[in-house]
């Protein structure tokens, strides 16, 4: 059965650029995506996430507000509105 909220999945690469701490800077992009309660998973090349649509549009936010101030990055962002829970 599928929940009443509505439900985004994203796929999030986060590439410091002129970093001389990149896996510093990498690091606390995933504390942030574990700090946010959101189901997560980390992979070699990107992270995967998936939970309400504010939330992880928020996530989203967090990180570029939180790193903005660290390093110049890119960020490659997919998101999806299908929870794969139709039927």
């Amino acid at each position: 059965m599928c929940s009443m909220e509505k439900i985004a999945s994203c796929e999030i690469s986060f590439i410091p650029i002129n970093s001389g701490q990149y896996l510093k800077d990498i690091d606390r992009v995933l504390d942030i995506i574990r700090d946010s309660k959101l189901e997560y998973n980390i992979d070699i090349l990107s992270t995967t996430i998936r939970g309400n649509k504010n939330k992880v549009l928020n996530l989203i936010s967090t990180i570029y507000n939180d790193l903005d101030s660290q390093c110049d990055f890119t960020m490659d962002i997919k998101i999806s509105n299908i929870c794969g829970c139709k039927g």
